[in-house]
């Protein structure tokens, strides 16, 4: 017996019965459901039930907020109740790709390429934070680093970037991974290619605008065309789509060679054919596309940081909800390859703060036991860069509550955008955001997090007053 017979069945008949699911897994914290008719779910009814901490519906799927190690009983009560075969996210992923549009699917496309890849990209943001520390002048000793005080850590900190910036350097080679993985080709494949796009013997990306201004970019001539010899490091557009044909021409080649002649011919001709269209087509197409648009961000920002980090800073926890976000991972990336920094992901730092910061005022507002200790574990879980407990389980149940850490987060946004502030690499969002960020914009970063941690806790006890005393 799980303990949980009565609340799973409460569960059942809140989202509109058995009948209305159709396939259900489970990750470390939240049911994932795919049903008939989401329109059947009574929100209020099942976010009463004790078991429960909170739902969301996102990309096809009805999530709910259990808890770690509770869900895995929770999930088995409820494939004993209703009948239902076991199921795995992937499972669950693709039978709610199938209610998606266009838009959502290309979102979904991109999470699925992105997400596998957030540990080593986050790793590598954590160690060069510590990079930075050792590096910046002016950090510990005035016009000096750490390392020119102390020559003894010189090495150790070189060792350091030498180990955070690979993740950056082969970026394209891991994008290739996940991305012809997720388009159904062989992932190996994926990294010979992505690793081919920056390879030593092609101009680093880094040297084309020096190159270009002098003139001697090197190149080859190919079938009477004259194909620049570039690499592009620190590009993502390339990637994706050279992973697409890839992914494709492996496919297509399979279906017609023999199983015979497979090892011999496939890869070879699906990673030949592909390098050519690469060099010659979807290198230079796309480098040029994603430096225009990393341009046209940079200038937006420029023109109007105000504007540009009230609006980015407040609208990133509703884009959370869509899941839009994921298509940022992208654009951050892009502008650490093209620029050496992102302004964009400070905001989101600060943002998962507000969100906790939010759920922490709701445990002194609340007299509601449960949602007290829900309001505090998703609070530290939120300040740690984990924002879906406080999001789902307790901001968006009282709307005053997701107002004023969007608000908070949109005032924080517009203070460091003005402040030119950046961060060398996507890291932990939330507190430990701090590290990444470069030392000499930690001040303003800073002060960007006092404003996440008082206005959104002050905002949230005063409308809590207001609404939950009537």
């Amino acid at each position: 017996m799980s303990g949980y017979q009565e609340q799973v069945r409460q569960i059942v008949d809140a989202i509109g019965g058995k009948e209305n699911i159709q396939k259900a897994s489970h990750c470390v914290t939240r049911l994932r459901l795919v049903l008939q008719d989401e329109s059947k779910v009574n929100q209020e009814q099942l976010e009463s039930i004790d078991v429960v901490k909170g739902s969301f519906s996102t990309n096809g799927q009805f999530q709910i907020v259990i808890g770690q190690g509770t869900v895995e009983k929770v999930y088995n009560e409820l494939l004993a109740q209703t009948n239902l075969e076991k199921a795995s996210k992937e499972d669950v992923k693709a039978e709610a790709a199938k209610n998606l549009n266009v838009l959502q699917r290309l979102i979904k496309t991109l999470a699925d390429i992105f997400i596998p890849i957030l540990p080593a990209i986050v790793t590598a943001g954590l160690l060069m934070g510590i990079n930075n520390v050792l590096t910046a002048p002016d950090l510990f000793y005035e016009g000096k680093a750490f390392i020119d005080v102390h020559q003894e850590w010189k090495d150790i900190a070189g060792i350091i970037n030498l180990i955070a910036n690979t993740a950056f350097v082969f970026l394209p080679g891991i994008i290739g991974w996940s991305a012809v993985h997720k388009f159904g080709g062989s992932p190996l494949l994926g990294i010979v290619l992505g690793l081919m796009l920056v390879h030593p013997d092609l101009l680093n990306a880094w040297a084309y605008g020096a190159a270009q201004q002098e003139g001697n970019i090197p190149t080859w001539n190919l079938f009477g065309l004259e194909i620049e010899k570039v690499g592009y490091q620190g590009q993502v557009l390339p990637i994706l789509i050279a992973s697409y044909v890839l992914a494709k021409l492996e496919i297509f080649l399979k279906r017609r060679i023999p199983d015979a002649f497979q090892m011999l011919l496939v890869a070879p001709i699906a990673l030949l054919l592909t390098g050519f269209i690469s060099f010659i087509v979807i290198g230079p197409v796309t480098f040029t596309i994603g430096n225009a648009l990393t341009n046209g961000v940079v200038s937006i920002f420029e023109a109007a940081p105000v504007i540009g980090g009230l609006i980015y800073g407040g609208l990133y926890a509703p884009l959370v909800i869509t899941g839009m976000h994921h298509t940022f991972l992208a654009v951050d990336l892009q502008l650490i390859g093209t620029t050496g920094g992102t302004f964009l992901w400070p905001m989101l730092a600060l943002s998962n703060i507000a969100q906790g910061s939010a759920a922490l005022a709701m445990m002194f507002a609340t007299k509601d036991e449960k949602l007290k200790g829900l309001s505090l574990t998703s609070a530290v879980s939120a300040y740690l860069g984990i924002t879906e407990p406080a999001m789902f389980g307790v901001n968006l149940r009282y709307r005053f509550a997701f107002l004023s850490a969007i608000t908070g987060s949109a005032i924080a946004g517009m203070f460091i955008t003005i402040n030119g502030v950046k961060a060398a690499s996507i890291g932990v969002g939330g507190l430990p955001g701090i590290i990444s960020i470069f030392p000499e914009h930690w001040g303003a970063f800073f002060f960007g997090m006092l404003i996440v941690l008082i206005v959104p806790f002050v905002a949230t006890l005063l409308f809590a007053k207001m609404k939950l005393n009537k």
